[in-house]
């Protein structure tokens, strides 16, 4: 692993301190120039985790949660872009089906666990319970206070048996995610992120923010602790949170050779037919 991200300088943040540390406060914004190639740095670094990841069959999971808007899927996005999506694997489930209610609450995120040589992030998890089903009225106060109580057991278990999870909450303050649904309204091809569910977050502001108080307090745990990634910054909270991820897996460089490609076959009398074919038109 890269000597930068070993000595990254670390920084406790708590829910509510995103003002400080998200360029907010008079300091400059990330330049896209730099941004992106601090990027791509980051985006190696992925790479490199992934074969480690596939040579060690090591067995990762990165949880993301935070309110509607707070950035999840752009982080996600950055972290998959130059990846093979068969070693790392995004789970963003549906609502429960009518079987999956009547289930243990972490059956089925259980069924998307990493097998060896696998990276899983979740794109919101288990703590649905914690946050989104407790504030709409999915599940009942006992239901809620159950979780809280077992998450921290279930989530140690998952520890003992090697797996390396690590937990990423994505804290958008509150003016930025009003800002954020404007921008989802007023602009055609970011309408389809704005949902009912979204609207109905943009009113419960203070409810979530009591759930998301109760969730950390209960599950941030030695074993499985809590990393708030302040994110009205989004260029920031995307480097910041990939080289944290990098910097908590203990991942080495895999020794690389180079292939050497094979020369063309013989055309042995091979000629291209003259056919009409359709060709899409060339606007550009």
């Amino acid at each position: 692993m890269g000597d930068a991200f070993k000595n990254k300088r670390k920084h406790k943040a708590t829910p509510g301190s995103n003002m400080q540390r998200a360029g907010l406060d008079g300091e400059p914004k990330v330049r896209k120039k730099k941004y992106e190639a601090e990027m791509f740095k980051l985006q190696v670094e992925l790479v490199k985790l992934q074969d480690w990841a596939k040579a060690t069959n090591a067995r990762i999971v990165i949880i993301f949660e935070g309110r509607d808007a707070a950035g999840k899927g752009g982080m996600i996005k950055r972290i998959m872009e130059r990846v093979s999506p068969r070693i790392f694997r995004v789970v963003a489930l549906p609502a429960p089906t009518e079987r999956q209610r009547a289930q243990l609450h972490a059956q089925r995120y259980v069924e998307q666990l990493p097998a060896g040589g696998e990276i899983v992030i979740f794109d919101r998890s288990w703590y649905n319970r914690g946050a989104v089903e407790y504030v709409m009225g999915f599940c009942n106060k006992q239901e809620h206070g159950q979780f809280l109580r077992d998450c921290p057991t279930f989530e140690g278990f998952l520890v003992s048996q090697g797996i390396i999870l690590l937990k990423y909450w994505l804290e958008v303050s509150k003016n930025e995610q009003h800002k954020r649904f404007l921008a989802r309204i007023e602009d055609p091809s970011k309408r389809w992120k704005l949902s009912p569910m979204d609207l109905e977050s943009h009113r419960r502001w203070y409810d979530y923010s009591r759930a998301r108080d109760a969730m950390l307090a209960a599950t941030d745990t030695p074993v499985s602790p809590w990393f708030i990634v302040p994110s009205d910054d989004k260029k920031r909270a995307r480097l910041n949170c990939i080289a944290h991820i990098l910097s908590s897996i203990p991942y080495e460089e895999i020794p690389y050779a180079p292939p050497k490609l094979p020369p063309r076959q013989k055309r042995k009398g091979y000629v291209e037919p003259k056919q009409m074919h359709r060709t899409v038109p060339q606007l550009w």
